[in-house]
């Protein structure tokens, strides 16, 4: 049977319908791997949330922290310096120097290592900040020709 050149033309232009017999199987699994995928970013920002397990390089952390933010991490809000608690820091290292001494032979050679590391910068640091302070405090007096009450705290410009 043959078709007229009438026919070939309809026939040639009508787009060829094709049916995919399994579209719903490749409709329900790309919504299940969208839920797997948001699954596991729920589980990764909770896992985020969560606290960490507490242990003793933590504890150093926190109290390391502590220490810098008196050692002039912490910037003045008026933006002219920073704010250092000389006093407050120095009560943090000796904090950290008394747990020190405390858990000697109790600790692991790694954890002993990096208490003692510690307990050595964060003085260093002390040292070089009230030196710095002093400093500063000097050179505001010498200017200012009156003397100051002697403050271990306050805002010192790091510039100066």
């Amino acid at each position: 049977m043959t078709q007229t050149p009438e026919e070939q033309n309809t026939a040639d232009s009508s787009p060829a319908i094709q049916v995919d017999s399994d579209w719903k199987a490749e409709a329900q699994a790309e919504k299940v791997r969208l839920q797997d995928a948001e699954q596991k970013a729920t589980e990764k920002a909770e896992a985020k949330q969560q606290m960490p397990e507490p242990n003793f390089r933590g504890l150093l952390g926190i109290l390391a922290s502590q220490a810098l933010m008196g050692l002039g991490m912490h910037q003045d809000p008026s933006g002219k310096g920073v704010m250092v608690d000389l006093e407050g820091a120095k009560f943090v290292i000796d904090l950290l120097e008394m747990l020190q001494n405390k858990t000697d032979g109790n600790l692991s050679e790694e954890e002993s290592t990096e208490i003692k590391q510690l307990v050595t910068e964060l003085q260093n640091r002390f040292v070089q900040i009230a030196e710095l302070v002093a400093a500063q405090m000097q050179q505001g007096t010498a200017t200012q020709g009156t003397p100051e009450a002697t403050s271990t705290s306050g805002i010192i410009d790091p510039t100066a």
